[in-house]
């Protein structure tokens, strides 16, 4: 008989790995409600602050007025409303494709997409800080995986040459990684699908309605936004909405409706959520959203150069993910708690979403905080980095 649930509960606890969820009150703005305490919010994905946008409640309370508070089923049931065909249209003219099909959310997506479009006998390329997602939808696949080295081209293309094969090749990268803040070179990516042949597939969850002069994301900043056969993005995020989509050929598109489990066996999005979606996407591509655009661009490059100016190690990056590299497992979860003790709330992170002895502090600025919010907590997270020695 093997180890009892208590302890392997136990085990995950010696090790520092155990997690537990902290509940806020109110809505996800750059401060929150914790415990009753006011606390600055520094490790949201509400990038450009939408969350709590008047224009997004008001989108949904109308949304669900007029459809309904559920689809009930399936798209390929009964699930399908205006409203989803709605968005797709939106979604596809953002991002200057063809087509674009809505997923439940960004691990829907990948896991149902990466599944769909290779199997046995095809090859996955995949970086090796990829998010979880997408090393799921691999190994669901049952095609060959193939990690290469972060970022670098010159490793891709080695193993390229070396694992041709008659079947299907899917390059498949972070556009912004999660955890590092840091850009896939899609410029090169591009070039290498082009000369091997393969379907480039692009997780841009952290650099749709962020990067980019329309905010279209990462692929649009670098100038290959019609280049990319398969880009992924979140409402979860920028959006401040729920939910993912890929933007893609209407090829591709029809063949995901029939191959994508996960779109194929879930109930679709509900009618509130798709209405706050399209009013997000109206906000990203107006002047507003270009303002906000420029506001936390001047955020993420402020609380960066105060961090660094303090003695902090930080992985280079220009993006609103900044990491405050700290190392050990014990020490990082310490930093996380003597902030919250300082009323800012930050998370620290862990194997296995990061390498072991690579534990760091994951910071993220929005829009919505003010110069003093960023000043302030530079100020306290350099206290608390000397009182551990981490500078």
């Amino acid at each position: 008989m093997g180890i009892t649930i208590q302890q392997e509960l136990e085990q995950i606890k010696q090790r520092g790995l155990y997690r537990s969820t902290r509940m806020i009150d109110g809505t996800q703005g750059p401060h929150v409600e914790m415990d009753g305490r006011d606390m600055l919010m520094l490790c949201s994905n509400n990038y450009l602050g939408l969350a709590d946008s008047p224009a997004l409640i008001r989108a949904a309370v109308e949304a669900t007025e007029r459809y309904g508070t559920s689809s009930a089923a399936s798209r390929l049931v009964s699930g399908t409303m205006a409203l989803h065909e709605h968005l797709e249209r939106e979604v596809a003219a953002f991002k200057q494709c063809q087509a674009a099909l809505i997923f439940n959310s960004g691990y829907a997506a990948n896991t149902g997409v990466i599944a769909a479009l290779v199997g046995r006998g095809d090859v996955i390329f995949s970086d090796r800080l990829n998010h979880a997602s997408i090393i799921d939808g691999a190994l669901l696949s049952s095609a060959r995986l193939i990690r290469y080295p972060h970022n670098d081209v010159r490793a891709l293309e080695a193993l390229m040459k070396k694992h041709r094969g008659s079947g299907r090749t899917l390059i498949v990268t972070d556009a912004v990684f999660s955890m590092d803040g840091d850009m896939a070179p899609l410029r090169e990516l591009v070039e290498l699908k082009e000369e091997y042949k393969a379907l480039l597939l692009v997780d841009d969850a952290h650099g749709s309605g962020v990067l980019g002069e329309g905010g279209c994301g990462t692929a649009e900043l670098l100038g290959v936004a019609t280049k990319v056969d398969i880009l992924m993005g979140t409402f979860g995020k920028a959006l401040g909405s729920f939910g993912a989509y890929v933007a893609l050929s209407a090829e591709l598109r029809d063949l995901l409706v029939n191959r994508a489990r996960s779109f194929i066996f879930s109930t679709s999005l509900p009618p509130a959520v798709l209405g706050a979606s399209l009013a997000a996407l109206k906000i990203v591509r107006s002047p507003e959203g270009a303002s906000l655009r420029e506001k936390l661009r001047g955020n993420a490059e402020l609380f960066r150069a105060l961090l660094v100016g303090s003695g902090f190690s930080l992985p280079e990056g220009t993006t609103q993910i900044i990491p405050v590299l700290v190392g050990a497992v014990q020490t990082t979860m310490r930093f996380s708690e003597m902030l919250l003790g300082e009323g800012i709330f930050v998370q620290g992170i862990r194997p296995p979403t990061v390498p072991a002895g690579a534990c760091r502090l994951r910071c993220t600025v929005m829009a919505s905080h003010t110069q003093q919010d960023l000043e302030w907590a530079a100020e306290r997270i350099c206290v608390v980095g000397k009182q551990l020695g981490v500078i």
